[in-house]
């Protein structure tokens, strides 16, 4: 499924003060004795195998969004194709288990640990001796040296896209031997594990010219399982061969090939044999899941012409034979070409019988943001009860029971269920309440039916004021109360009966019409209505589902919604970026390290010297100092504990100020040739190339859960 989401730590990561007394923050989750951080509301699904079932060589063949521009983590412009590159060809000294807690890789380091507090930090590495680079030479301190200087921030012929961590580094130096590597911290770092992973040979790093621009189309030294072997452009594609001086577990796979395949295009892609591995949206995942089932009569029809009624075919037949020959002839070749689109589709449906979708929750979240710098959510009671509005449960359900994944709604900003950080502080800002929602519109001196000044027609959010909509939709849609009361439930969109217009009164003592329960609400001659901005693209179905549900949650509490659909290009650029909006909806990834990677998201905003606004990543633009202090202490204390306890304590108020709602955990969906195993939905977890491959003829894959192949290992 396509949502709009922000790129993982390659691109990291509200609020009004609360005045005292005006809203309690309940006591913090994890206090007490029982962990709260839970278990992962889904594991991996990747079919697990040993590695001797495991056939030598073979080429995967797995789809992406794009050739990135860039194989630089650590630019402006990497993406996620970016980060799975350098997952496969470069080292990382710690990478991500199954629950999203970061462990030690043992391919590169021996152990690291910090060795000193006093009188500064100190982080001592002890690499694998086996651990050389492509060329030859051994990874060691020069290598930890040269990234860290590129990445300090000191010096800015570097165009590096971030420098967290790596601006708290005083010195690095060798150890009492080559395979040791001292790292000493002029500030304590809580994240410090978060740093050289992945890290880059000397190089890349040495100097601002091959950091700039030597790794961007090529990796000539690498060591992983993996070296790239060529980067095309022209056919989009990156292939990844075998690494002959790779010193563990030697890769199963001869070659991976990355493509860019469009997602619309993956399901015809899987059934012309063309790929092993796509990530689907929930429609191909249908389709695949019907074709590998038995053929019965009991299968569901899909496909061209399965909405067909069989009045409708009787009518397409009587026109084929009818007396109007025109007609006749229009009808006939309509038939031919459904006929022919049948015969492609039931083709294509037999040869995706060979796969199988493979799902989990990805390691990121769907919210609903809302802009607190402009229009009626500049008010902390009008976006709580935005919140109060909403049944996060049922919004949850929308996405993930039909998947059959767990629906759960999402807990806290900064972490997700099974990772160390996380813990449920909703409670702080409270569940469902519809009394609670209208009683703090009402506070804020919105009144229900008042009256409201005819406005001028303003265009659609954005710099340029788009009207266009790629679908070929009307790219607005009123959402207002419904004059008979009822609420579809179906995900269509509402539209409005034409009837008597807000602000329309009878002569004063009349009585009260039977839904003035529903009626808009409204203040100094303005009616309650937030631009909803949404992507129009193919793949955002999901998110505009999502919506309009929440646009007819907001009804039942007389806030109206103006939904305005723009070209996914300018989405995130021309409106989310630039505050052109009142609800969005977009995804944050989930990290493990809260205290590095969410500060920017959530950071107060502050004036720049040009008199703009800096708002960081903190694209709702509410924040408060007393977050700001939290994520500060968080990240400068060594007490891991300690480090939880405040990361919980800045969620909680997060939540109270209202800023942004998560939703609930991303689906991930894969189809997977289904011989391919140690691969597919990883969820959490960091992905172990050398494991991948095809099984053996005959042979079969694990039994017992689908998690991380350990066992292989």
């Amino acid at each position: 499924m396509s949502q709009h989401g922000v790129g993982s730590r390659a691109v990291t990561r509200s609020v009004a003060f609360l005045t005292a007394g005006v809203l309690a923050v309940p006591a913090l989750a994890g206090c007490g004795s029982e962990d709260p951080s839970g278990k992962p509301l889904a594991g991996q699904d990747i079919q697990p195998a040993p590695r001797d079932r495991i056939a030598d060589g073979g080429t995967l063949r797995w789809a992406v969004d794009s050739v990135p521009d860039t194989l630089n983590t650590f630019q402006s412009d990497a993406d996620a194709t970016t980060t799975r590159v350098a997952q496969a060809v470069l080292p990382s000294m710690f990478r991500m288990d199954a629950s999203g807690r970061p462990e030690r890789n043992p391919d590169y380091l021996e152990s690291a640990e910090v060795v000193e507090t006093e009188p500064k930090q100190v982080v001592l590495y002890k690499l694998n001796q086996q651990a050389v680079w492509s060329d030859g030479r051994e990874i060691g301190a020069a290598d930890f040296a040269a990234q860290w200087r590129a990445l300090s921030g000191k010096d800015t012929a570097y165009w590096t896209a971030r420098n967290a961590g790596y601006d708290r580094i005083q010195k690095i130096e060798r150890g009492d031997s080559a395979l040791e590597v001292r790292v000493t911290f002029s500030r304590p770092y809580a994240d410090w594990r978060s740093l050289f992973s992945p890290l880059y040979p000397k190089d890349v790093m040495g100097t601002p010219d091959s950091f700039n621009d030597g790794a961007r189309k090529k990796l000539k030294v690498t060591a992983g399982p993996f070296t790239v072997k060529k980067v095309d452009a022209k056919d989009e594609k990156i292939t990844l061969a075998r690494n002959p001086r790779w010193w563990g577990e030697p890769a199963k796979l001869s070659e991976i090939e990355l493509r860019t395949v469009p997602r619309d295009k993956r399901a015809a892609e899987l059934a012309a044999g063309t790929l092993d591995l796509a990530e689907i949206d929930p429609a191909a995942a249908r389709r695949i899941t019907v074709a590998a089932r038995p053929r019965s009569s009991s299968s569901p029809l899909m496909g061209p012409g399965a909405d067909r009624s069989a009045a409708d075919s009787l009518r397409s037949w009587a026109v084929a034979n009818g007396s109007d020959e025109d007609a006749a002839d229009e009808e006939t070749v309509a038939r031919k070409k459904l006929r022919r689109a049948a015969v492609k589709y039931a083709r294509q449906q037999r040869a995706l019988s060979g796969f199988e979708v493979r799902k989990s929750l990805e390691p990121a979240y769907t919210q609903l943001a809302l802009n607190g710098a402009e229009g009626p959510l500049t008010d902390e009671r009008v976006r709580r009860a935005v919140a109060r509005a909403l049944d996060r449960k049922e919004l949850a359900q929308a996405v993930l029971k039909p998947l059959g994944l767990p629906a759960v709604p999402v807990g806290s900003h900064l972490a997700l269920s099974g990772q160390a950080h996380y813990a449920d502080n909703s409670g702080a800002l409270g569940g469902q309440d519809t009394k609670e929602a209208q009683a703090l519109l009402a506070d804020a001196g919105w009144v229900r039916g008042g009256p409201v000044e005819e406005q001028k027609k303003e265009k659609a959010a954005g710099p340029e004021g788009e009207e266009a909509d790629d679908s070929g939709e009307d790219d607005k849609a009123q959402h207002g109360p419904d004059p008979a009361g009822h609420l579809a439930r179906d995900g269509k969109q509402y539209q409005q009966h034409q009837g008597g217009a807000p602000g329309a009164y009878a002569p004063r003592g009349t009585a009260a019409p039977a839904n003035q329960e529903a009626a808009r609400l409204a203040k100094n001659g303005k009616a309650l209505t937030l631009r909803f901005v949404l992507p129009s693209g193919p793949g955002s179905q999901t998110l505009r589902t999502v919506a309009d549900r929440i646009s007819r949650m907001l009804e039942r509490v007389g806030i109206g919604t103006e939904i305005s659909k723009v070209s996914d290009e300018s989405y995130f650029k021309d409106h989310i970026a630039s505050g052109q909006y009142d609800l969005a909806l977009y995804s944050w990834p989930a990290t493990a390290y809260p205290a590095t990677d969410a500060r920017p998201v959530f950071a107060k905003p502050v004036p720049a010297a040009d008199g703009s606004l800096n708002v960081e990543q903190n694209y709702t633009r509410v924040g408060t100092d007393q977050v700001d202090q939290l994520f500060d202490e968080a990240v400068a204390t060594l007490d891991e504990g300690e480090s939880r306890s405040l990361i919980r304590k800045a969620d909680s108020r997060i939540w109270a100020a209202a800023g942004s709602i998560p939703l609930f955990q991303r689906p991930q969906l894969l189809a997977a040739r289904k011989n391919l195993v140690n691969a597919g939905a990883f969820g959490f977890g960091t992905p172990v190339y050398e494991d991948m491959g095809f099984l053996k003829k005959g042979a079969k894959p694990a039994s017992g859960p689908s998690a991380k192949a350990s066992s292989a290992r």
